[in-house]
């Protein structure tokens, strides 16, 4: 169905679309994703209650992303119920999401990660079917967990920008400070939250994209200076809030939009 391959162009667009500025509006945050709304579709849906899916509308994430997204999905529930969203369990989602799999099949091959977009159609079919006959639910939130890279800014203020966040640099290892050689050029691993929320005639409403936190971390141990993946990812509460927050603008207003410079 054309929405479900929007969809999936959707994923491939998002490091290009990263440093363009958010319709709605000036920014002083030039990475800010440019969100989609379909208006008019919000205003006949009348979104209440919500269910959120436990699997990504797009590829899997990262192994060590998809441990913590549990935690973020939890996050996401509670910031949309205090924002007078009704969200019922994700074990409702769950449920009927794996006896469809049961009938059609997995849609992610496991030895190259990538989606079966005939199968994934087939099993949100199913699985809306169920929901509509069993739940209260007006959408479904899909809360992909994203990776990429991006560098630091040059000078003695140094940070990475990416998705409307603004993060510093984290040193990992015995030592305490920086090798003069590190080249700052390269890239930093950096996490983000895709959000896209379905109605029950599977049609998008709101597509949007929040940066949470730099996934890598300066191996203070390198003489030469280079980056390691960080032991705790994505361990800041706030930071993650503030990507939540970000991706959920405007289906959920955002006081402080579009978040820091």
């Amino acid at each position: 169905m054309r929405y479900f391959r929007s969809a999936r162009r959707l994923g491939t667009l998002l490091l290009l679309l990263a440093g363009l500025v958010a319709c709605g509006g000036a920014t002083y945050n030039p990475t800010v994703f440019p969100y989609e709304l379909d208006e008019e579709r919000l205003a006949q849906t009348k979104v209440k209650t919500v269910v959120i899916a436990h699997v990504n509308l797009g590829p899997p994430s990262r192994s060590y992303l998809e441990k913590e997204a549990p935690r973020i999905d939890g996050m996401v529930a509670t910031y949309l119920k205090d924002n007078g969203y009704k969200v019922i369990p994700q074990r409702e989602f769950t449920q009927h999401w794996n006896t469809a799999v049961r009938a059609f099949g997995d849609p992610v091959d496991p030895t190259t990660g990538r989606m079966n977009m005939n199968t994934f159609v087939q099993i949100m079919q199913s699985v809306r079917d169920q929901l509509r006959e069993n739940t209260e639910a007006d959408a479904v939130v899909f809360t992909d967990l994203l990776e990429s890279e991006v560098p630091f800014s040059s000078g003695l203020n140094r940070v990475a920008r990416w998705h409307g966040v603004t993060r510093k640099p984290t040193l990992q290892g015995p030592g305490s400070g920086v090798s003069t050689e590190f080249d700052w050029n390269q890239g930093a691993a950096v996490a983000s939250l895709q959000i896209s929320i379905y109605d029950m005639e599977l049609k998008r409403i709101f597509a949007s994209v929040g940066g949470l936190d730099v996934t890598d971390a300066i191996d203070s141990r390198s003489s030469g200076g280079r980056f390691v993946r960080r032991r705790n990812i994505l361990e800041s509460d706030a930071f993650v809030n503030e990507g939540i927050a970000l991706a959920l603008h405007p289906f959920v207003e955002m006081d402080d939009w579009p978040g820091n410079p």
